[in-house]
């Protein structure tokens, strides 16, 4: 597929504080936003961003762990605002980066727009050596766009919808696990030995987590805090312990809505050799979600855990949504197509094994240059009596 040139009289540029409510008139007209993840909701945002503007700018200005907390862009074309992007580091050493978020304005040629924001995107941020998103499946313009600019699927993500009265039911049950433990940093190399087991090795290399990526500093848990006091979020977090094998064979991490104003969110990570405990699991966090307003449960699954699906479906879990994991490589590269000739020279294809340079003397020809009197005669045998092959008359 060949991707289309961007257009020359687009100009991009970072996000400023008047862009934001061209971004909600877009929203209110229709903007054709291809937003990767299910998780993600652009109007309350928007809100946050409005408020922490000031904060989030100062922080780009300089080299700090925090400098792409707001990465965004926009496309302006006649000063008027034509798309929008936002990107994040996926991982702490920022080698993979997602898109969480891109639209263009339908009058505007969402194509053209969308290519011209990922092109900028490819080429400003140098650290990106991969790039991930997630797409709705059923989103053929986006899919079609991510796959103009060289992404690639890579699994098939399925988010389910457990409701409050099945909640309540797995509650009614007492889980069996011995060795559950709360999550700190010291835990981090045992949750990354988890994270790498519990993934294809190609997932696993896209995503390039170290175990950096599972400790958490105070100037973060601070930040968390601040947005879980103004989300009226709380988050509890465990990880089963295997004593024998001293690993982490299973680990959950759930969001819980203070107001129940939206659904509990859950993050669910099981060794692939202990699928037992997706029912032990399960049933902790609907205790957990006790204490809290009724409210249903997300989880989400991967095509590679035909286990997890299964006992999703069991428990009567409502599959909401199926979106498609997808990655590019910076190596990549966007070229237009070039049709070569159907018929080539045999001269040009044979030309590079033509010798370049003067044969290197072989072990005949040194010992040649020694004695050049050894000749061979006309029978075959040398001058000087020695034999190549031949038997001696005298049988010496």
């Amino acid at each position: 597929m060949t991707p289309s040139s961007p257009n020359s009289q687009t100009e991009i540029r970072s996000i400023q504080y008047r862009d934001l409510e061209a971004i909600e008139q877009l929203l209110a007209e229709g903007f054709t936003a291809a937003n990767p993840s299910s998780t993600f909701s652009l109007d309350p945002h928007l809100e946050r961003v409005r408020q922490c503007f000031g904060v989030l700018k100062f922080l780009s200005w300089f080299p700090n762990p925090y400098q792409n907390l707001f990465r965004s862009y926009v496309a302006h074309r006649d000063r008027q605002l034509q798309g929008f992007i936002q990107v994040s580091p996926f991982n702490r050493t920022a080698s993979t980066w997602r898109v969480d978020c891109i639209g263009a304005a339908r009058s505007a040629g969402s194509q053209d727009t969308g290519t011209s924001l990922l092109r900028y995107c490819l080429e400003t941020i140098w650290e990106a050596r991969t790039w991930i998103l997630e797409v709705e499946i059923n989103n053929k313009t986006a899919v079609g766009l991510y796959r103009l600019n060289g992404f690639q699927p890579l699994a098939e993500m399925t988010y389910w919808d457990i409701c409050a009265d099945r909640l309540q039911e797995l509650a009614q049950r007492e889980p069996t696990l011995p060795n559950l433990m709360p999550v700190s940093n010291a835990d981090a190399q045992l949750l990354y030995q988890l994270d790498t087991v519990a993934m294809p090795p190609q997932i696993r290399q896209v995503f390039d987590r170290h175990i950096s990526d599972f400790k958490t500093s105070l100037v973060e848990s601070l930040i968390a805090g601040i947005q879980q006091w103004f989300d009226r979020t709380e988050t509890v977090s465990g990880y089963v312990f295997e004593t024998q094998r001293k690993a982490a064979i299973g680990y959950f991490q759930i969001q819980l809505s203070r107001q129940g104003t939206f659904p509990h969110k859950a993050q669910l990570t099981v060794h692939p050799a202990y699928t037992w405990l997706y029912p032990e699991l399960l049933a902790q966090m609907a205790r957990i979600t006790k204490d809290f307003p009724p409210q249903s449960l997300l989880l989400a699954s991967a095509d590679y855990q035909p286990e997890r699906e299964e006992y999703l479906t069991q428990v009567e879990a409502t599959p909401i949504q199926t979106t498609l994991l997808m990655s590019r490589s910076v190596w990549h590269k966007l070229r237009e197509a070039k049709h070569a000739p159907l018929e080539l020279q045999i001269s040009e294809v044979l030309s590079g094994l033509q010798p370049r340079h003067k044969p290197i003397p072989g072990r005949m020809m040194w010992w040649q240059s020694l004695d050049p009197s050894a000749k061979e005669q006309p029978g075959g045998e040398p001058k000087n009596g020695h034999h190549t092959g031949e038997k001696d008359p005298k049988g010496e």
